[in-house]
């Protein structure tokens, strides 16, 4: 089959021309992406304005994570969160149309409604990120240096993966946004703070079931050079790539399997 990537691109382009026809309702679609974001970032401070310390890690030490984490997910966000809108394709019949096309059904979906003001999310990540870097906390070595710029990228594809699994429950469950809900949007607040301040079995089912820990806990840890407070073995830190490759390998099984097996809604 021929590369269809010159199609999905033109496809892009249409839509980022179309957002950008309007600069000032995009301005403002970004701000109000970038001000709901910053609301979480209010939450960790005023809890900091009563502690000293939230699961053993300091203020910017949480921060850290949570700007590793933002940027993440506002990048998955950006990449996959059109997939929301699976459980409409299916009960409308729409997905059928995506079906007789000659085009990955996936690749359709993600390109069906691409919102540029997503990155307001990315944007707060990014400030925060700079503004922690500046304070000292990471030591600028080589290594650190490549941390902080794979980290985001390499969150981004395990949140997208955990993403594109858990959305293909619509195909068997119809309704299935909740519980999809539970897992994307969910993953903020759990990628967003040390996972020492949840119990014992969540943080299992965030490092083992869900890897949500290897999207900004674990490099943290790495570009801290502190150990884990929990005693978890020290090459954790530096796995989140094999997590990533992992996640995207079960991802796209979980979706071809949902894909081979849908027959349609009837209507």
């Amino acid at each position: 089959m021929a590369d269809r990537t010159p199609v999905y691109l033109r496809i892009l382009g249409s839509r980022v021309r179309s957002q950008l026809a309007y600069p000032v309702s995009f301005g403002l679609d970004v701000l109000g992406q970038a001000l709901a974001q910053a609301g979480e970032l209010v939450v960790i401070l005023a809890v900091f304005a009563q502690v000293e310390t939230l699961g053993g890690f300091a203020r910017d030490e949480v921060l850290l994570i949570y700007a590793l984490s933002g940027i993440a997910f506002g990048l998955a966000d950006l990449a996959v969160g059109q997939l929301d809108e699976l459980p409409r394709w299916i009960r409308t019949g729409e997905l059928d149309v995506l079906l007789a096309r000659p085009l990955g059904v996936l690749p359709q979906l993600v390109t069906s409604d691409l919102q540029l003001r997503r990155l307001g999310r990315v944007a707060v990540g990014v400030i925060v990120l700079v503004a922690v870097l500046a304070q000292g906390q990471v030591e600028p070595t080589p290594l650190n240096t490549l941390l902080v710029l794979v980290t985001p990228l390499i969150g981004a594809t395990i949140t997208s993966s955990i993403w594109v699994a858990t959305c293909a429950v619509s195909f068997w469950v119809v309704e299935g946004r909740e519980l999809a809900n539970a897992f994307t949007y969910g993953s903020t607040l759990t990628t967003a703070y040390p996972i020492t301040v949840f119990g014992p079995w969540l943080r299992r089912l965030l490092c083992y079931a869900v890897p949500s820990a290897f999207v900004a806990y674990f490099p943290t840890l790495a570009l801290l050079d502190r150990p884990d407070p929990l005693g978890l073995p020290h090459a954790l830190r530096y796995a989140s790539p094999l997590v990533a490759v992992a996640a995207v390998a079960v991802a796209a099984l979980v979706w071809r399997t949902a894909v081979r097996h849908y027959q349609g809604t009837g209507s």
